[in-house]
């Protein structure tokens, strides 16, 4: 019985493994050497990390192999994985001189985007245990997260250190290093708020698209063939898109369910969760 909690810690480990290495990359990579093609492999990297989050969980519920150490492993990979590497991905990327302003700005606010990162895992961790004995608590928490999950906020990170670092090399007039840093510490600072915030995310968990007719089946084929061209085409653009999609949407969700009022029962998963209560 031991051997079926195997797998998915190996999964896990792999994650880890990934998040690791973009570290050590970033790390051996000298000064002025992060190329657009260098940002591209290591989104690769991350999101192979990604997909190895989602899976490891759900192959541990499928076997029935939830456990303790299962949990705290997946959060200390989480930590690295999509808290430390994004950080370490955005400082290298923009290599600023130590000791001025700049170099000031962009490390607080890395160290923003971490600490939130770490602080949002522990509230999902002390949230989880909370609610293990409580059926509606564990319904509510399957329909949505609360504060952005740290994956979607490397997601969105990376995607806009990548997208920043494309357009500098082809327009350096316009985007220029200064402007690129100004923006890098908007991107971090507000994701980091967005982790630890009140407001609700959707749960991948919840979607249960049911399939009514032939067009909604061919409109799914058309959206993944978008996708599949968009990411041939420009991987870059179609990451940014996709990774801030999610974000934006949350958040368009959550201003009509303010327009709705809260006596409308429309939209009232999205309700930021009130500061008494936390919801994972």
């Amino acid at each position: 019985m031991r051997n079926i909690s195997l797998l998915p810690n190996i999964i896990t480990a792999f994650g880890l493994a990934c998040g690791l290495f973009v570290i050590f990359k970033m790390s051996m990579t000298p000064i002025g050497g992060v190329s657009v093609d260098v940002l591209v492999g290591i989104a690769g990297i991350l999101i192979l990390s990604a997909f190895a989050d989602l899976l490891d969980g759900a192959i541990a519920r499928v076997m029935k192999a939830e456990s303790e150490f299962g949990g705290l492993f997946d959060s200390l990979a989480d930590a690295i994985s999509f808290g430390v590497a994004p950080a370490v991905v955005v400082l290298k990327t923009l290599s600023v001189e130590p000791g001025t302003s700049y170099s000031f700005l962009i490390t607080f606010a890395a160290m923003v985007f971490t600490v939130c990162g770490v602080l949002r895992l522990i509230r999902f961790n002390i949230n989880k245990n909370t609610i293990q004995h409580d059926d509606e608590l564990l319904a509510a928490a399957k329909k949505n997260f609360t504060g952005l999950p740290i994956p979607a906020a490397c997601g969105a990170c990376i995607s806009a250190n990548l997208y920043l670092a494309k357009w500098s090399s082809l327009e350096p007039e316009i985007f220029t290093k200064e402007a690129t840093i100004w923006v890098m510490v908007f991107v971090l600072t507000f994701l980091g708020y967005m982790m630890i915030s009140r407001f609700r995310f959707p749960s991948l968990k919840s979607l249960h698209i049911k399939v009514a007719s032939f067009k909604i089946v061919f409109l799914s084929i058309l959206l993944t063939l978008l996708l599949f061209f968009g990411i041939l085409h420009d991987f870059p653009l179609t990451f940014f898109a996709v990774s801030w999609l999610y974000l934006v949407v949350s958040l368009i969700l959550y201003l009509a369910r303010l327009i709705a009022g809260k006596r409308a029962k429309t939209l009232e998963d999205f309700e930021p969760a009130p500061e008494e209560e936390d919801v994972v």
